[in-house]
């Protein structure tokens, strides 16, 4: 059985921030699939802006990124961060 992983991204369309951790989460994400090959990494896109109670939540903080429904990073991802969050859940 393989391991499910969820990524949410909340931002807004035109937020250059949410553009940038759209990046890095791309980049982690190719690197991470290549060493575990048994785990499916299931990514959402969530607009603040078609969701006043996420607005109302996040509004000052985007990008947020949720691992499995959790809050990991905000505002910058960071990769070495994010990369040894998978690893962790996947050796787990």
């Amino acid at each position: 059985m393989s391991a499910l992983i969820e990524l949410t991204l909340i931002g807004k369309p035109g937020c250059h921030l949410c553009d940038d951790a759209r990046e890095v989460i791309d980049e982690v994400v190719a690197d991470f699939l290549v060493r575990h090959p048994g785990v499916e990494i299931v990514r959402v896109e969530q607009d603040i802006n078609s969701d006043e109670a996420l607005a109302a939540k996040y509004r000052e903080e985007i990008p947020v990124l949720l691992i499995n429904g959790k809050i990991h990073n905000y505002w910058r991802i960071d990769s070495e961060r994010l990369t040894r969050a998978l690893f962790a859940l996947a050796n787990n």
